[in-house]
């Protein structure tokens, strides 16, 4: 019987995954001053014994105020990188998944307070607030505080915290970095037209929307040790009309494959709130199989894939190389262990739980 396609082993540049299942990154904001801590530990070191091929740490701001909110982790100065090794260490005590951190910068949808709390963005000066940058002094919505546009030598800031950020991973271990392009935040906010009104080089044509993205892409890429793994994770359309597309996805993936991208990660929406996203099962496997047909590097499909047979037609028919996991792993945090079991894989678990095989999946489990 020939092996699922969900379990098949793929390489992301140097790196080899097990399986074709990413667990994607999850903010949990819920860090102190940017620093992990016990809940991190927690969080990350149940998910790092899942089964899944990787594991994405949430999306990490690079200077403390490219954070989305106050309780954002970061990778920004001493402080934070020691809290992520910390953290790091003990999940390796558990656990040898490959571990990926996705760097992000919030832009002008910073400054705002955590989702579970009333929706506000903090001002300028307050308690918990601060003052928020963006390609343009463009608002993400009417209750929003406008953001300052990035000048040159904000530009450049920006970049260099990218790759100071891509230093301090390499320090603490990390495997691979994801760079967010997506969900509205600050390298998505340069690639649409809706929040990019700029008229220097960075702003107005496709070419030129898509060029500090890419400059910070090469700059993280030289700074994380030169071979080490360096993924994109990209909003495929803005679900706005007259906004980002597929079309223009797909020529910005092709240009990051050029400059050496190991994969990208399709997802969707985030840049405005007039967005008319239609959630169901797959909704956005149709981006990743669009942009998956016009590039060579591995792609990642992600949204609803809840079912064990659903994620093995993605991988199994082509749509992508492999399927992200998120809300779903969270509802159930031993889902690949399901998956391997309902579709005849097997998957890795720890020695010490090697005993929960139930007796109608006797060759479910590897031992580590």
């Amino acid at each position: 019987m020939a092996k699922p396609a969900l379990f098949t082993p793929i390489k992301l540049g140097k790196l080899e995954l097990a399986n074709r299942i990413v667990i994607a990154p999850m903010c949990q904001y819920s860090a102190t001053d940017g620093c992990m801590n016990d809940w991190h530990l927690m969080h990350l070191g149940h998910l790092a014994i899942s089964g899944a091929a990787m594991l994405t740490i949430e999306a990490t701001g690079v200077l403390p105020e490219g954070r989305i909110t106050y309780a954002d982790v970061g990778l920004y100065d001493d402080a934070t990188e020691a809290a992520m090794r910390r953290t790091l260490d003990a999940v390796r005590y558990c656990s040898d998944i490959p571990i990926a951190i996705q760097l992000s910068h919030a832009g002008r949808k910073a400054s705002t307070e955590v989702p579970w709390k009333k929706s506000t963005q903090f001002a300028p000066g307050s308690e918990l607030g601060w003052q928020t940058e963006a390609p343009s002094a463009v608002p993400f919505s009417k209750d929003n505080l406008a953001p300052n546009a990035l000048d040159r030598d904000g530009l450049k800031r920006v970049r260099e915290a990218f790759v100071a950020a891509a230093h301090r991973a390499h320090r603490v271990g990390i495997d691979a970095i994801q760079l967010h392009v997506g969900h509205g935040y600050l390298l998505h906010q340069f690639i649409s037209p809706l929040s990019n009104h700029r008229d220097d080089e960075y702003g107005g044509s496709l070419e030129n929307r898509i060029r500090y993205p890419l400059e910070v892409f090469n700059a993280v890429r030289d700074a994380f040790s030169g071979d080490k793994t360096v993924t994109i994770r990209i909003s495929g359309t803005d679900w706005v009309e007259g906004g980002w597309d597929i079309e223009q996805t797909v020529a910005f993936a092709q240009a990051a494959e050029k400059l050496g991208c190991d994969a990208i990660h399709v997802t969707s929406g985030g840049l405005h709130p007039a967005q008319q996203i239609p959630v169901g099962p797959n909704y956005q496997v149709p981006l990743a199989r669009t942009v998956k047909q016009a590039v060579k590097m591995p792609v990642v499909a992600v949204g609803l894939i809840t079912g064990f047979e659903q994620a093995e037609a993605i991988v199994g028919t082509g749509d992508a190389d492999l399927i992200a996991i998120a809300r779903t792993i969270l509802y159930d945090p031993r889902w690949p262990w399901h998956a391997a079991a309902e579709l005849g894989a097997k998957v890795r678990a720890p020695n010490p739980y090697l005993r929960s095989q139930p007796r109608r999946f006797k060759d479910l489990f590897e031992s580590e």
